[in-house]
């Protein structure tokens, strides 16, 4: 099998379940009903969960199956920022949100909800379960 290949392994990027941000997106709808804070709110990880391609693809090749390989493309010479974050402290302050899952949970989701896609199993089921134990 041949490599992932990645353009740039050591940028920096804020890794998050998608399950995070929706749940901030829904908090937030709430609080639109009852008062005016319609601006701008990020719904990021925790510092934790902010770490490079390659730390991402390392811990994501363990969990999928320890044949798995990436590379870096030397062909690539796309320009991109070494390093993304986001600062959700204003959503932590002003609505109680806060991240419920670190890079490694967020990634054992993530892993287990492709593995059962592979296996042809209902995802609608599968996600629905996920949803359900995020919320609990």
């Amino acid at each position: 099998d041949l490599p992932l290949l990645v353009r740039n392994p050591h940028a920096v990027r804020p890794w998050q379940h998608v399950l995070e941000p929706l749940a901030g997106y829904l908090m937030l709808a709430e609080r639109l009903q009852r008062n005016d804070c319609a601006e701008a709110w990020n719904f990021g990880p925790g510092d934790t969960s902010t770490v490079t391609v390659a730390e991402l693809l390392d811990k994501m090749s363990g969990l999928w199956s320890h044949d798995a390989k990436w590379s870096a493309d030397a062909a690539s010479h796309q320009h991109e920022a070494g390093q993304l974050k986001l600062d959700s402290s204003k959503a932590r302050l002003q609505l109680g949100w806060k991240p419920r899952h670190d890079i490694d949970s967020a990634l054992g989701l993530t892993v287990s909800w492709h593995k059962a896609w592979v296996r042809g199993e209902d995802m609608r089921q599968v996600s629905l379960g996920q949803i359900r134990d995020y919320m609990n």
